[in-house]
């Protein structure tokens, strides 16, 4: 499955390549944010039906079969040795340090909870810091989760059990 899924993102790759486009170009073709962009065409993200026609006229060398493939639910998994990739190396090391005082300010203003990784937005901007020098400005719009208090009286599956 992981080979047929490096396939499949290479002839992805391939096809973003020849159009010249970058991510944020076809998010704005798409009305999709620039890092879903990337997760479709690294297969880290299921292309819903509403918006494969969209995708089909932004990259129009874009082969149907690649389309079906994309609208599978995909595996998604990341490779381990990602974290040698200086970027992605800072990336964990950021949260990593902020990490703690983003928890605490969650849970300061929305309470005991957490930031979901499914229902998320994520966005990469270039912007001018105040300096004048370009700016990496990385937006993670994630819905807050509360955490449930576990009472036995609302779950579901034990009521099954007795």
């Amino acid at each position: 499955m992981a080979e047929n899924k490096a396939f499949i993102t290479h002839q992805l790759q391939s096809v973003k390549r020849k159009s010249g486009k970058s991510y944020s170009q076809l998010a704005k073709e798409t009305g999709l944010t620039n890092v879903y962009v990337a997760q479709l065409l690294k297969r880290q993200a299921q292309l819903k039906p509403e918006t494969a026609p969209k995708l089909q006229a932004a990259l129009p060398d874009l082969p149907q079969e690649l389309i079906k493939e994309m609208m599978i639910p995909p595996l998604r998994s990341y490779d381990p040795n990602l974290i040698q990739d200086p970027t992605i190396y800072r990336l964990n090391e950021a949260v990593m340090h902020f990490g703690e005082s983003i928890k605490e300010i969650i849970n300061e203003e929305f309470g005991d909870g957490i930031m979901s990784a499914i229902d998320f937005y994520c966005s990469v901007d270039k912007v001018k810091g105040v300096d004048g020098k370009d700016r990496v400005a990385l937006v993670f719009d994630g819905k807050y989760l509360p955490h449930s208090e576990q009472k036995s009286e609302n779950m579901v599956s034990r009521l099954h059990l007795e």
